[in-house]
């Protein structure tokens, strides 16, 4: 809901507040103002000018050379604008003056001509393109001949005006409108509020003598009012009309149009005016809609329709949607001379049913959807009879046709003073209660501490003890809430272990190029086993189906992360985006019971899905495609990270790429698995090459230390040895690697596989591994000596145990 201060004026005097200051209160009354808006803050120096002449440019085709009369002296201006002419009224920014986006206006030369100033369009004036008119959104803005030439154009076009933007809950219905609001702020500020005049002359001619009502089933509409109006002008609405709509966000059609939203705005009752030659019947019939009956409503779209929708007819065929749209077989148009006006009640669900499946959600809808005051219903199509006779010259007909079996009575609460401070824990006085309740303009009977408590009905969110309670501290002011501080010994808080590695584990992964992600933890059946990790699979788990699942694609509890952060990698890729590397921190769902009796076990668990190319530097050109040894040293680097000792091992798993995929273990625990998804399975969800992990963080974190480590920098020099060794192809380079480091250990202290070769040199079921040794010690230099010695054990261990020999 946007709020024009401008506007807000009108009903209730908020003072000399700021909109910061005005904001703050409502925000701590309980409806939370989500921003402020300017429609241009701090505008001087546009004033009104009038066009005295207007002649070609010597130089310039499309420009005209104009003289302007700006009250206080004459400026010659050069204006690009179409539509300038001699004799208009016009926004004229006069030199000096800064416009919205900090343009500022100077006395410049354009194309041999001096130019003092700029005629403005509304744009220009900082108004949004979407709301201004269609026949102003080209060219500059005219002012209509009742203006005064030097008048202030900010006050004029509302160019002053401060928008809150409200952020209502759905309980809230009543602050969606003008006086809803009003009613508010007055309660807040302890102020009194001025309610708009209903009261509208009329002709001894009555509604009822050329139209009647019937409503068919008064469940789905309790209340259907129709005026006439006759002789009606279809013109532009007034300005200040206009500027209003334009600061609630609703673009300026026509004073017919305006003023149904005006009135939509000010009183929160939609309205709809139809043009009566249109209707072509002397009867409205309000009734469900025939199954696949159709219409076509004002956005000239053809609806298909069923006996859950409302339809307003004029006997014979449907010529508006109730509640949502009107139909494009009764739209007013600039001949229209007789006018229709609807104001109704429609049942709330019904309304939200109709905007379900035809996806027309408006203004409107919203409203009839969170329910609208009964006792404005007739009220708000009064008002907008008195503004279409001022500003449509239209003559309303006596009295309206309406059916009317709407509860209009108010809800009763009871409270008292006793029974309010013990809930709250204050001391609110008897006296302090019957204020608040007069500010709220509630009317009620008070006896002694007792109060009987009669609910207007704008106010459809009270109806019980606990909303009473809730209206009364707001109103007081939460900050008046008592407060006590924690007693006896307290620490400082801090993170548990389990929230620290948590925050390790993602700081760790986005540091290294990975996206965080959040996908639905429901899947469908055909995926619930897929991508199963390895220590999962001996479980008898039995996924958990929900009793009401919203969808087919949605009805189990996940086993696994995977399927989903797949489906989200398919979803980016076919949108043109190739490169993604996404992981996931979120709980899987495990049971063993075949009859679920008891809440599953939420077991933490991280994913993650990488494809695409992992590395590219342009100007290096050097790229590097995602594959299982960047997926592997992600993991590797985690598990360093973390000080934890893992080790992986080649595995066949389902779905998964049989040379391409392992085993994750700590201390002979297999915890996770990484690879490539299988190309078959990519195929069918339209993804290439991927690779995946997923973890136990459960697992990994019994087995972290969770202990700070540090490890002094070496003062003495490293040595490095390369050596190659050729084995069986059977032979795996990571036992080789661990061999080595057992065997070296403690002067080896990194060992780094640098080169794998298989080729004609070789023989067919051999090939060659090259690992470089890295030589260090904390306290001295090593000498040769000691180099060699250690260097030739290794060789010669490595040589008995996996019958390798040096490669030359």
């Amino acid at each position: 809901m946007l709020v024009s201060l401008n506007w807000l004026k009108q009903y209730v005097d908020y003072g000399h507040l700021t909109p910061e200051e005005l904001g703050e209160k409502i925000t701590k009354s309980g409806i939370e103002v989500d921003g402020i808006h300017y429609i241009a803050k701090d505008l001087t120096d546009v004033v009104v000018g009038y066009v005295k002449s207007c002649e070609q440019h010597p130089n310039a085709d499309k420009l005209t050379v104009c003289l302007v009369d700006v009250g206080d002296e004459q400026l010659q201006i050069i204006c690009g604008a179409p539509n300038v002419r001699a004799g208009q009224k016009v926004a004229v920014a006069k030199p000096g003056a800064v416009l919205p986006g900090d343009v500022k206006i100077k006395q410049v030369n354009l194309r041999g001509v001096e130019s003092s100033g700029m005629i403005c369009s509304l744009q220009e004036l900082g108004i949004d393109e979407q709301y201004i008119p269609k026949e102003m959104a080209d060219g500059i803005f005219v002012f209509s001949e009742d203006v005064k030439v030097g008048e202030d154009v900010a006050s004029l076009l509302n160019l002053n005006d401060a928008i809150l933007e409200f952020d209502l809950t759905p309980n809230r219905a009543d602050s969606l409108s003008m006086l809803g609001v009003a009613y508010e702020v007055a309660a807040i500020l302890d102020t009194s509020i001025q309610l708009p005049d209903e009261h509208v002359e009329t002709i001894t001619e009555k509604s009822t003598d050329v139209i009647s009502v019937t409503v068919e089933d008064e469940q789905l509409t309790p209340y259907y009012g129709a005026f006439v109006i006759k002789d009606v002008t279809v013109k532009p609405s007034p300005l200040w009309m206009q500027n209003y709509l334009i600061a609630s966000g609703i673009r300026p059609i026509n004073n017919v149009v305006d003023i149904t939203n005006y009135v939509l705005l000010e009183y929160g009752q939609p309205l709809h005016a139809f043009d009566f030659e249109r209707v072509d019947s002397n009867e409205i019939v309000v009734r469900r809609a025939k199954d696949q009956e159709k219409i076509t409503t004002l956005d000239q779209q053809e609806r298909t329709l069923s006996p859950e929708d409302i339809v307003i007819t004029n006997g014979k065929e449907p010529i508006a949607l109730a509640g949502v749209m009107g139909g494009a077989n009764t739209e007013v148009h600039e001949k229209t001379s007789t006018i229709l006006l609807e104001t109704a009640y429609f049942n709330p669900a019904s309304v939200r049913k109709t905007v379900q499946k035809t996806g027309l959600r408006s203004d409107a809808s919203q409203r009839f959807e969170k329910g609208v005051d009964p006792n404005r219903v007739k009220r708000a199509g009064m008002r907008a009879c008195q503004l279409l006779q001022k500003y449509a010259n239209g003559k309303v007909l006596q009295g309206l046709a309406e059916h009317d079996s709407l509860d209009q009575s108010e809800k009763v609460v009871e409270i008292d003073t006793t029974s309010i401070n013990n809930r709250l824990g204050t001391n609110i006085s008897t006296e302090e209660i019957a204020h608040i309740l007069k500010r709220l303009r509630f009317t009620f009977q008070q006896k002694e501490d007792h109060f009987t408590v009669n609910i207007p009905t704008r106010r459809g969110d009270i109806a019980k003890f606990e909303d009473m309670v809730e209206e009364i501290i707001r109103i007081y002011g939460y900050d008046h809430l008592p407060y006590t501080l924690p007693k006896g010994a307290s620490r400082p808080g801090g993170l548990t272990r389990w929230q620290r590695f948590k925050r390790d584990v993602n700081h760790y992964l986005q540091s290294v190029g990975l996206m965080e992600t959040i996908t639905y933890s429901l899947t469908k059946k055909d995926d619930v086993f897929k991508l199963l990790s390895p220590d999962l699979q001996h479980k008898p788990l039995n996924p958990v189906k929900l009793s009401m699942p919203m969808s087919e694609d949605h009805q189990y509890l996940r086993l696994s992360i995977l399927p989903e952060l797949l489906k989200t990698l398919s979803y980016n890729r076919a949108r043109s985006q190739m490169d993604l590397a996404y992981y996931e921190i979120g709980s899987v769902y495990l049971t063993t019971e075949q009859t679920i009796t008891k809440q599953p076990y939420e077991q933490l668990r991280l994913a993650g899905a990488l494809t695409g190319r992992w590395m590219n530097h342009e100007w290096q050109q050097e790229i590097k495609i995602v594959d299982f040894f960047v997926v592997k040293g992600i993991m590797e680097g985690l598990f360093q990270f973390l000080n934890i000792s893992a080790s992986f091992k080649q595995a066949t798993l389902d779905h998964m790429h049989p040379g391409r995929c392992a085993t994750i273990a700590i201390d002979g625990e297999v915890v996770g698995f990484l690879g490539q998804i299988h190309p078959t399975f990519a195929l069918e969800m339209d993804l290439k090459e991927t690779y995946v992990f997923e973890l136990n963080l459960e697992a990994i974190f019994n087995h972290c230390k969770h202990q700070s480590t540090y490890q002094s920098i070496p003062k003495y020099p490293s040595i490095h040895r390369d050596v190659a060794f050729i084995v069986n192809k059977d032979v795996i380079a990571g036992d080789i690697k661990a061999t080595i480091e057992r065997t070296g250990a403690p002067l080896v202290t990194k060992v780094d596989i640098f080169d794998i070769y298989e080729g004609d040199q070789l023989h067919e079921n051999e090939k060659s591994i090259a690992y470089r040794l890295h030589y260090q010690h904390p306290h001295k230099t090593l000498k040769d000596e000691e180099v060699n010695k250690s260097f030739e054990h290794i060789i010669k261990t490595v040589n008995e145990t996996y019958g390798a020999y040096v490669r030359s």
